[in-house]
């Protein structure tokens, strides 16, 4: 059948000998329908080029297709959110749905123009007024790890065991010394609150001096530079150093060089987050996997979920994580 116009479910229905009700509901695996049946409409569908009209069907239930991304201030570029912001894209895209990414703005009320279906917020901070215009959306929302402000419920959540992963990247530290001084952001996120957290509480178990040094979430090299001094002119120095910032832990190895430290024969040094960019350094940096992709596909995966009503609201997801040593925290040569 040739023909200049799309190819239609009334021309499918006829060319099948069936209603439109039941094409829709074969292709869409609805109703009691034998199975002989959907298999020979989606036959019939293939073989005319039956492209389903995904507009017209969001325009029937009430919906654009387009579900946002938001990042807080400053972190898009960063290797973590980029990871995240393409698995999020991929597995939006295989629920047809399209993903837009939502940067902070110092003007909250546009985001209302854009008409989305639902969003996925990675790492909310309190106090976020974009966050707050996104909440007064009223749609359904899925977060990257909690939402700290005073009680504030989404729709769900996905979030790595923070606590469980600190501990497993201090057992390894501690395996070649007592001191290990930690560069972390503020208690503003999840993120921060929760390693510094478990930081302190293992500390407290171990009998070891809490060293904190506080540095943003999006940090720039000299602040890593300027915590770092600060940790090995500490009463007694330190044997190792953990960064928790995404695109710190580059910026806390050379500065350990300029002090005149080699790493990792009398200082070892270690990333929260890890990335490609750890890996292929002189000196590979361990670092603790939160798995990203696996954190955005997830969070999008729950988000389409939750507008077919496939699961309820409150869902909540805890991702694994892996201690990946390398060379910065090797035994000395």
């Amino acid at each position: 059948m040739n023909m200049t116009r799309p190819i239609t479910l009334l021309d499918v229905a006829r060319a099948a000998g069936v209603s439109t009700t039941t094409v829709s509901d074969a292709l869409n695996g609805r109703g009691r329908l034998p199975a002989a049946t959907r298999e020979r409409v989606a036959a019939v569908a293939r073989e005319l080029g039956y492209v389903a009209n995904h507009s017209a069907r969001n325009l029937r239930r009430g919906r654009t297709g387009v579900i946002g991304l938001y990042f807080p201030d400053r972190t898009i570029g960063l290797e973590y959110y980029m990871d995240l912001a393409i698995a999020a894209a991929e597995e939006a895209l295989s629920h047809d749905l399209a993903l837009t990414l939502i940067p902070a703005t110092r003007d909250p009320g546009r985001v209302p123009s854009l008409h989305l279906d639902g969003v996925v917020v990675s790492d909310p901070m309190l106090g976020d007024p974009t966050l707050e215009t996104l909440t007064n959306l009223r749609v359904p929302i899925v977060t990257c790890e909690r939402d700290l402000t005073p009680g504030a419920r989404h729709a769900g959540r996905v979030e790595s065991d923070h606590g469980a992963a600190t501990r497993m990247l201090l057992e390894h530290l501690a395996l070649r010394g007592d001191r290990i001084a930690m560069l972390c952001p503020g208690e503003e996120t999840a993120f921060g609150l929760d390693i510094r957290a478990g930081y302190q509480a293992w500390c407290a178990e171990t009998g070891r001096q809490a060293l904190i040094y506080d540095v943003p979430l999006v940090c720039e090299p000299q602040d890593v530079s300027r915590a770092v001094a600060a940790a090995l002119q500490a009463p007694g120095g330190v044997d190792a150093i953990v960064s928790v910032p995404d695109g710190g832990a580059n910026s806390a190895l050379q500065a350990a060089f300029q002090q005149g430290r080699h790493v990792p024969k009398d200082l070892r040094v270690a990333a929260y987050v890890d990335s490609p960019s750890l890996r292929g350094l002189a000196t590979p940096i361990t670092a603790i996997d939160i798995a990203p992709r696996e954190m955005g596909r997830r969070a999008a995966r729950m988000l389409a979920d939750l507008l077919t009503g496939a699961i309820e609201p409150g869902a909540v997801e805890v991702l694994p994580t892996r201690l990946m040593v390398r060379a910065s925290t090797s035994s000395a040569n």
